[in-house]
């Protein structure tokens, strides 16, 4: 019970949010309720001083009401006034000490002026509801507040003036009125906010999927490119040779056969990917590729991957690589595929996983190529940002080249796991 009671203590004075910053205006707008209903209510104790109320709360019964008079009288209610109406000026900003000072207020002022707090008593009470960051102080203070006003002095009801009653029913209606327009106003105002940010959220990706797809065609078109100058290569050492060893230029002829399907393949991934981009920002792209192809390095293979595992270990990180399954030649751009998945979840690992290890493995089916990267989990490296998620987009794209599938997600033992599944074509 008493650990019980320490925690509630305890939450009771954590807030549950950040406190209210008011705007400007919504200062200007405080001060201005706060300088109104002080002039009214100081007007009230001014025009009440000294006046005795003969009230007949029931047939043949009276009851007289003394307001406070002479100059002590006057200078109380005019003090319980300024303090209960001032206090509005604070009440977005500190909505719970306003509500205690003008409950402590309200409860100061006789039954028979109680108009000069009561009207401040209500505002508190909202704002405090409303405004106030404590909500366990808060939903304390309410009902204690309303109860102590309730109960306090006498139980006659004070009655309000025949003036006045449509003024109480006008009031509320245009506040309410105000508020319910207001809200449908800042409710439109959102859906157009969270609209917008929709579509620049599904624009960043798209710019990113497209960035993906150049940045994968311009490597395709790389090996596309090896391939036809290796082709070339052969042809012109079987022409040179065809008469004086028929034999070896029947092998080169072979070996041109074989990079010219091999390359034909590559070319229609490339056009496959191409096209599911834009109709101009495809030839936007085709430049781009006429342009750097040149300057583009022969990609890596998964004969590579001892080597990419060796210069992952000279970081630190340890890692195992398992290859199962019959090895079989696969077409370049399909290596350079798997290659990436190994490369970019290892990476992810050094960056996000400090501490872990990790293990590759490769396994060679009858009809697909399996690529899996796990880790133990371990905390973020120094200067480790949260990842935007384009490294994943762009492996998504990559295997998509292939009808490859791409599944990431945490482990239940801890760590992460990245598989990439690869349909292989019939050898």
């Amino acid at each position: 019970m008493r650990a019980a009671a320490r925690r509630t203590v305890r939450d009771a004075r954590l807030p549950s949010g950040p406190p209210l910053r008011p705007t400007r205006r919504a200062w200007q707008f405080d001060a201005l309720v706060a300088l109104v209903l002080g002039i009214a209510t100081v007007y009230y104790g001014i025009d009440n001083v000294g006046i005795v109320v003969v009230r007949e709360i029931a047939p043949g019964v009276e009851h007289v009401m003394e307001r406070p008079s002479g100059p002590g009288g006057l200078a109380f209610m005019v003090t319980l006034a300024v303090i209960a109406s001032g206090a509005l000026a604070l009440r977005r900003r500190y909505p719970l000490a306003v509500l205690c000072v003008v409950t402590a207020a309200t409860l100061a002022t006789p039954q028979s002026v109680l108009r000069l707090t009561f009207y401040a008593f209500v505002i508190a009470v909202y704002s405090a509801a409303v405004y106030s960051p404590y909500r366990v102080a808060t939903l304390a203070a309410l009902p204690v507040s309303v109860v102590l006003v309730g109960i306090s002095g006498n139980s006659v009801t004070p009655i309000v003036p025949n003036q006045y009653i449509a003024l109480l029913i006008l009031v509320p209606m245009a506040v309410a009125a105000v508020g319910l327009r207001t809200w449908k106003l800042r409710t439109d105002e959102g859906r157009i906010r969270l609209s917008a940010l929709e579509r620049e959220q599904a624009e960043a990706l798209r710019r990113a999927v497209e960035h993906e797809r150049a940045r994968i065609a311009r490597e395709l078109h790389d090996v596309v490119t090896h391939n036809v100058s290796v082709m070339v290569i052969q042809a012109g050492a079987a022409r040179k040779i065809m008469k004086t060893s028929p034999e070896q230029a029947g092998e080169a002829l072979l070996a041109v056969e074989a990079g010219g399907r091999a390359a034909m393949t590559e070319l229609r991934h490339v056009m496959g990917l191409l096209t599911m981009a834009d109709e101009g920002q495809g030839t936007n792209e085709g430049a781009d590729l006429a342009d750097t192809a040149a300057e583009l390095a022969p990609q890596p293979g998964l004969d590579q991957l001892d080597t990419l595992v060796g210069r992952v270990r000279d970081t630190g990180l340890p890692v195992d690589l398992t290859v199962t399954g019959p090895p079989r030649p696969l077409s370049p751009g399909l290596e350079l595929a798997a290659y990436r998945v190994v490369q970019e979840a290892l990476t992810n690992t050094v960056k996000h996983a400090s501490g872990a290890t990790a293990a590759v493995t490769v396994e060679y089916g009858p009809d697909r190529l399996r690529v899996e990267v796990t880790d133990t989990g371990g905390r973020p490296g120094v200067g480790a940002a949260t990842g935007s998620g384009r490294g994943l987009i762009g492996l998504r794209e990559r295997l998509a080249v292939y009808d490859g599938t791409l599944n990431t997600g945490r482990r239940l033992t801890g760590g992460y796991r990245v598989e990439a599944l690869i349909p292989l074509e019939a050898p």
